[in-house]
């Protein structure tokens, strides 16, 4: 990447810059590789954030169905993590899981439960898993909410064999104007489900998975208490990526924990033949990756204060505008052939390919995935009949109220008074785009664009080829959409 007039003299945001088009041999963004330059070679550059309010087990199918990656949080207890990713091995690398409720359950709880996965139907399945039909929410809301699934159920389905492709998929769906195909094995048991539009997305995306064809997960391990064990609980419950996480990554904390996990990583991947990378942050510096990638690291998260829930700039005026530090630390994860993840603040698809632009192998994504329905939140919905849901910073009282549930009452409630982060925020579902597959469509087609405006067709010709210039901020405003008239 080049700057258009020179480099400035003062650190960048995403909304200070833009970038210009330059000579394209690249007509179509099919022509586009979006495979990730940080060493795990993912299809899609996208990583849903270590948040509790962001990534589970949903998240994480979803993001890798559609290659990227999801890293479960730190606070989640190390035995519910290994059941949640055994899950997400066990999910079926092209048909969505679907939301599954028996004859007799309520028709309230079957409402409440189709929201959880962005189909939009429940699947009635017997003991054996056999389909028996289909609640549509259309047909449920006019029933009594303590009626039965059996009720309002309807057995005029679009059932396909598991080894369909996604095209004899779609033309099955179009043929029999169904909304979703069932996914079933030579025993007639369910596998998974299948919209129109994912089965367009099967053709577009390629999953992200393990050296058996799993789909891929990852988990955050924080620097405090008995960090090998951590790590080897993480390693043992088949985590493909583990991220040493601490707010502060630029710390003897850090760089003592780093070399702990590289010990046990190192263990296991000889045992094992397996391969991990690890990722730690975090970092806004040279400085800061110089010695972290010395400790042990292959990735360095890269981002101080410009997440949507953090408050830490207010708070203490630490932190960095995000491209600079980005467009900075790549370049220094770079002298020694690693990479980073560039880490909050990006709020539109602009943001995601000015990021890659500047050298981020990976973007990391949190309370923009954290409105949609595979986030781990309960639906709410407001006094205006609007659907969000919860979102909260890693660093809030609320997220350290769980971090430290084992700890002493006392202990608990002074921890709780030191905070760095909103405890709760209304993240709002985007009625066009309600599903974290809907964003990636959107990030993803903006970011390929972006790369033929820049004559790449790869991610690490677009770090080379990009050219970037520095705007005022009437020059960010005159480029944003109007959805009416002045």
């Amino acid at each position: 990447m080049r700057f258009l007039n020179g480099e400035p003299s003062h650190d960048l945001t995403y909304n200070d810059v833009f970038m210009v088009p330059s000579r394209s041999g690249v007509s179509s963004r099919s022509d586009v590789d979006l495979t990730s330059t940080d060493g795990l070679a993912t299809p899609t550059p996208l990583v849903a954030a270590n948040m509790t309010a962001v990534a589970g087990r949903r998240m994480a199918e979803t993001m890798a169905r559609r290659g990227g990656l999801a890293i479960f949080p730190q606070d989640i207890p190390s035995d519910v993590v290994a059941e949640s990713i055994r899950k997400v091995k066990d999910s079926h690398v092209v048909f969505d899981t679907a939301v599954t409720v028996s004859l007799d359950t309520t028709v309230g709880m079957t409402l409440q439960l189709i929201p959880k996965r962005a189909h939009g139907v429940a699947v009635v399945i017997d003991e054996n898993r056999k389909v028996l039909g289909v609640v549509h929410p259309s047909a449920a809301e006019e029933s009594d909410r303590f009626a039965q699934a059996r009720d309002v159920m309807t057995t005029d389905l679009a059932v396909v064999s598991a080894e369909a492709s996604p095209s004899e998929v779609f033309d099955a769906l179009t043929d029999e104007h169904q909304k979703v195909a069932l996914a079933v094995d030579s025993d007639e048991r369910l596998i998974g489900v299948m919209t129109p539009k994912g089965a367009l997305r099967s053709g577009i995306y390629s999953p992200a998975v393990d050296h058996e064809g799993k789909l891929r997960a990852g988990v955050a391990v924080g620097i405090n208490g008995d960090i090998a064990a951590k790590v080897r609980a993480a390693l043992e419950g088949r985590a493909d990526v583990l991220v040493m996480d601490t707010a502060h990554g630029h710390q003897e904390k850090m760089i003592s924990a780093l070399s702990l996990a590289r010990e046990e990583r190192d263990r296991y991947e000889a045992e094992t033949g397996r391969r991990i990378l690890i990722v730690a942050g975090n970092v806004v510096t040279a400085d800061g990756c110089h010695d972290l990638i010395e400790a042990g690291a292959d990735i360095l998260k890269v981002g101080v204060g410009p997440g949507a829930m953090c408050t830490t700039r207010m708070q203490t005026g630490v932190g960095r505008p995000q491209f600079s530090a980005v467009l900075e630390c790549a370049a220094a994860a770079q002298e020694h052939g690693k990479s980073i993840w560039a880490d909050g603040g990006v709020r539109h698809p602009r943001d995601v390919a000015l990021a890659l632009a500047a050298g981020a192998g990976s973007v990391m994504i949190g309370s923009w995935f954290a409105g949609t329905h595979e986030s781990t939140g309960d639906h709410l919905v407001d006094f205006e009949g609007k659907m969000y849901k919860e979102s909260f910073g890693m660093a809030s009282a609320r997220a350290v109220r769980n971090r430290t549930r084992e700890q002493s009452a006392f202990d608990r409630a002074r921890a709780a008074m030191f905070e760095e982060g909103i405890s709760t925020s209304r993240m709002y579902l985007d009625p066009r785009r309600p599903g974290v597959e809907d964003l990636m469509d959107w990030i993803t087609s903006g970011v390929r664009s972006s790369c033929t405006y820049a004559g790449a067709r790869s991610l690490a010709e677009f770090a080379e080829r990009a050219v970037v210039g520095v705007q005022s901020g009437s020059g960010y405003e005159e480029g944003r959409p109007l959805d009416r008239s002045w």
